[in-house]
């Protein structure tokens, strides 16, 4: 990569080199530390002589703005540069259009890491500490050989061959997914998969059903897209199919494990929404973000095992399974929109990156993924049930548990009159993060209670962070609210 100076003419050449580089560096353009290459090399590089690039080399040296480390080169030398001030804003036509992505929330972004909480029952964070590296490193070395054989070439849009074979086969087992490898389009995580479903489903006006409370980032989407987002209250059976509007082209659940509240969708209630479905001509999205892990009763068919219609588009993830960093997620799409979905994707970033493809494939291919998913499986189903004896116990006067059988968060709802704003703001006091429920509701009014995610919390920590959070129920209300 070349050292980015313009040489004019052929006058004065050692005082362009210099003053170029003055500025670059007092601008902070080039930042201290930086490198700069040989004089020889720059001189070539310019097509000039070494002169007068050396002359300004050691002028600058004479201002203490380079400096020379012998056996190394020269290196900028400016810890106090200022950054390069940004141009001032122009007046765009586009103002209104950025002024109402600037106004959309963006929840559930990554939390800064302040190191303030010890204890931390976050959602949607897996157990990152027993991930098998060593499988993985084994399987991007694998990924890497892929990628020579075949010639760092563009990929097919809708996945490399081998991970849509290993996809479908992982949904077939886990999920009782009918699909072939023809029907599976690879995404960057599950949220590119809502954004694409959205493109081809949606236009401004159009109309889209959520469960309420639900998934805010899902809303937020539809909605940066146009669409008039429809909020369906959810009872103990999911989704209320009869308030979903007549108009609704989208149709988005999660029935396995409903997020926020956890409760599985119940057989009957899964019937009457395909059926609202094929009558009014909409698109479910049948987001399964965490239910590989569950821990009681029978197994429960997917929508789209029991669809016979082809209106369910099954997504899936493994940023829950294996790593939220991996970035991979997929849609079983069915046969009327996959055209325009692998059109969608194709136009949107080409494909997925094959790298972390090809080592993904390896990793389920050769077992590693569900020997992963039983690890898990074992780790969650102790913590959520040391979860379930401290809210049976010492916390059962506050909080009520919803009953959940898969994924790994709970919802706990409060009793009346507990402020659980409050308690959320004294148990990060304490070193406990909690997080209420409240944010994931739109328009029914809140439930007041807690989401508990355990993948971040270790075990025998559970205990003595529930502890904290008596202390505090008990130092807020000698007796509990009713």
């Amino acid at each position: 990569m070349e050292l980015h100076l313009i040489i004019v003419g052929s006058k004065d050449l050692s005082g362009q080199v210099y003053r170029q580089l003055s500025e670059a560096i007092r601008s902070g353009r080039l930042a201290d530390g930086q490198q700069l290459p040989p004089t020889r090399l720059l001189a070539a590089q310019l097509g000039i002589s070494r002169k007068p690039v050396a002359e300004a080399y050691q002028r600058l040296g004479y201002e203490q703005l380079l400096v020379g480390q012998a056996g190394r080169g020269t290196f900028v030398s400016a810890p106090g540069a200022a950054r390069a001030a940004s141009a001032p804003a122009a007046a765009l036509a586009g103002q209104a259009t950025l002024a109402r992505w600037e106004a959309l929330d963006s929840p559930l972004r990554a939390p800064q890491q302040d190191g303030g909480v010890r204890f931390d029952f976050i959602g949607g964070a897996p157990a990152a500490q027993h991930f098998p590296q060593d499988d993985w490193r084994r399987c991007i070395l694998h990924g890497l050989r892929q990628e020579k054989a075949e010639g760092a070439r563009y990929a097919p849009t809708e996945g490399v061959p081998a991970l849509r074979e290993a996809l479908a086969r992982h949904a077939a087992f886990a999920r009782g997914v009918r699909c072939e490898a023809a029907q599976l389009v690879v995404t960057n995580g599950a949220q590119q998969a809502l954004d694409l479903l959205g493109r081809i489903l949606l236009e401004p006006g159009a109309c889209v059903a959520l469960e309420d409370p639900g998934y805010p980032v899902a809303r937020l989407l539809f909605q940066s897209q146009g669409a008039r987002v429809a909020h369906v209250p959810v009872d103990a059976e999911g989704i209320v199919v009869e308030r979903i509007p007549a108009d609704a082209r989208l149709i988005y659940v999660t029935p396995a494990h409903q997020f926020p509240l956890g409760m599985p969708m119940s057989e009957a209630r899964k019937r009457a929404l395909l059926a609202r479905a094929k009558e009014i001509g909409a698109v479910i999205i049948e987001d399964d973000y965490d239910s590989e892990f569950r821990y009681e009763g029978r197994p429960a068919d997917s929508l789209q095992s029991m669809d016979r219609d082809g209106v369910v588009a099954f997504v899936g993830t493994l940023s829950k399974v294996v790593l939220p960093t991996l970035r991979i997620g997929y849609v079983v799409a069915p046969a009327a929109i996959l055209p325009a979905l692998r059109v969608a994707k194709h136009l949107s970033d080409w494909h997925t990156a094959t790298l972390t493809q090809h080592a993904l494939a390896r990793f389920i291919d050769d077992g590693s993924l569900l020997r992963h998913i039983r690890r898990g499986h074992d780790i969650y189903a102790g913590r959520r049930e040391a979860l379930l004896q401290v809210f049976a116990a010492e916390l059962a006067p506050w909080f009520t548990l919803v009953p959940a059988v898969a994924g790994f968060h709970l919802a706990a709802i409060a009793g009346a009159g507990l402020d659980v704003e409050r308690l959320v703001m004294l148990a990060r006091r304490a070193g406990v993060g909690l997080y209420s429920l409240a944010p994931f509701y739109s328009e029914a009014p809140p439930r007041q209670g807690l989401l508990l995610g355990y993948g971040a919390i270790d075990t025998l920590d559970i205990g003595p962070a529930l502890a904290r959070v008596r202390v505090i129920l008990i130092g807020m209300y000698a007796v509990p609210p009713h």
